[in-house]
């Protein structure tokens, strides 16, 4: 028997339940991984509010890291205590072990220890498709990047200053604005204290920036917009804040002739050489020392509930893992 977070019905941190549960053997092309460490995100959140539609019962969390216990038949590239890191699997990794596709989990260099792999995986990919490919960062780019001071803002402020860029980055405190210029921003907005975009514009010299990326939601959409140059990007990962309704394409023509774009990781990691290509990306910023990944709050496997419900009163700092 193994220990695993499930929920019976959507709402809040209180419907998650800690069960004694079977962890099935691997099937054909599968393996079972005993998690070390487990990583908490925002999706995760979405899924236990009913944002994001879930079959009930469901297990939670999709991000952990750990050690190969069983393999299933046909899998070659992996074998019994590999260490490994697994994302974007089926719900379960909020366990003390998960079952799951062989083509979602990836051998872990020995530089890069459990806890570093399960807090980094899931916000690092997020971070090489934003920088990377939705909008590739050129040397000496300025961006918005909204939540610096969060577990994405604090790894993309670092990977975008190690691609020559300046990070604007939006946070709500002085602690958070320390913590986003430790990790490379350039400059920071108390969003609580100042106009977003009246302080995008006094630091672009009223040019505005290319590239907008927004993982708040809701209450950020207006003025990011209000943020770009004109052929600008928004780029919407997020609703931390609620969905974004009721859009007006008429604002991207006033805005000057703007885009949207909507990705999701499951979006570009969608084949095996994709997904390892850009974990290949991670790993190396990871290794080289351009990105650090700050570890700001360990839970116990039990306090799952408590985690998430910090993370969404944005009490934490830098990523957050649960640890089994």
């Amino acid at each position: 028997m193994a220990r695993q977070i499930q929920f019976q019905q959507t709402g809040g941190p209180d419907v998650l339940e800690l069960v004694d549960t079977e962890i099935r053997d691997p099937g054909p092309g599968e393996v079972r991984v005993t998690n070390h460490a487990i990583g908490v995100n925002f999706i995760d959140i979405y899924f236990r509010t009913g944002l994001y539609p879930a079959d009930l019962p469901s297990a939670m969390g999709t991000e952990g890291a750990g050690v190969i216990d069983a393999v299933g038949d046909g899998v070659e590239e992996f074998a019994v205590g590999d260490r490994v890191a697994y994302v974007l699997g089926p719900k379960g990794a909020y366990a003390d072990a998960i079952t799951l596709s062989a083509d979602h989990v990836v051998a872990l260099p020995e530089a890069i220890d459990f806890e570093t792999a399960a807090a980094s995986l899931l916000k690092g990919l997020t971070v090489q498709y934003l920088l990377r490919q939705t909008y590739a960062i050129a040397e000496d780019d300025t961006i918005l990047f909204h939540a610096a001071a969060g577990g994405v803002g604090t790894i993309a402020c670092q990977w975008a200053r190690a691609l020559g860029a300046h990070v604007i980055g939006t946070v709500s405190s002085d602690e958070k604005a320390d913590i986003a210029k430790a990790n490379g921003a350039w400059m920071t907005i108390d969003y609580t204290r100042e106009s977003v975009p009246e302080r995008v514009m006094e630091l672009t010299d009223g040019a505005g920036v290319p590239v907008v990326y927004d993982s708040v939601g809701r209450d950020t959409w207006h003025d990011s917009l209000k943020c770009l140059r004109k052929r600008g990007l928004m780029v919407s990962f997020g609703n931390a804040s609620g969905p974004v309704e009721g859009v007006n394409l008429v604002e991207l023509n006033r805005g000057g002739s703007l885009f949207v774009t909507r990705p999701s990781l499951g979006g570009y990691a969608d084949t095996p050489e994709r997904f390892e290509m850009m974990c290949a990306d991670l790993f190396a910023v990871l290794e080289s020392g351009d990105v650090k990944v700050h570890i700001g709050q360990r839970y116990d496997l039990a306090d799952a509930g408590a985690a998430q419900q910090a993370i969404a009163d944005r009490k934490t700092t830098g990523s957050t893992i649960l640890l089994p």
